[in-house]
């Protein structure tokens, strides 16, 4: 992924240590779409059983979970110390800034637009790119480093 990089920015913004941020940066996002199809769809499952707010919070949970295994095997692999679930529980906790953003979007707009209410993948989606940039910073510093 670096040598693409490489190629298409000028050499003096190109500096190693950008490239692996920015490396970083673009499989975070990545493992952040595969979480957000994982939000979403558990959304739509548990939607009539236990309302928007319910299978809200409940697919922020699986969606953080999944989005934690697959950072920690391919976004961050090798960085971050101690046992798994320590991480994760690390992951969970340092994310809370992105979940007030996450959930706090998704929730302000199956409120108040009709339309979100009723097809939550835009809700989901917002959320999400909402924290994103929160959650990318707290888990490169306080989980991953």
């Amino acid at each position: 992924m670096q040598t693409i990089l490489l190629r298409l920015l000028p050499r003096s913004i190109a500096t190693p240590m950008r490239m692996i941020l920015l490396a970083q940066f673009l499989r975070f996002g990545a493992v952040g779409l595969v979480g957000l199809l994982v939000d979403t769809a558990t959304v739509y499952g548990l939607r009539h059983a236990l309302g928007l707010y319910g299978a809200g919070m409940a697919a922020y949970v699986v969606a953080a979970t999944s989005n934690w295994a697959l950072n920690r095997i391919w976004t961050f692999r090798g960085q971050g110390a101690g046992p798994a679930h320590r991480q994760w529980a690390m992951f969970m906790f340092a994310n809370l800034g992105g979940f007030v953003l996450n959930r706090g979007t998704y929730a302000v707009l199956v409120t108040f637009v009709a339309v979100a209410a009723d097809q939550p993948v835009i809700a989901t989606s917002a959320g999400s790119i909402a924290g994103m940039f929160v959650n990318f910073i707290l888990s490169r510093r306080l989980v991953f480093r």
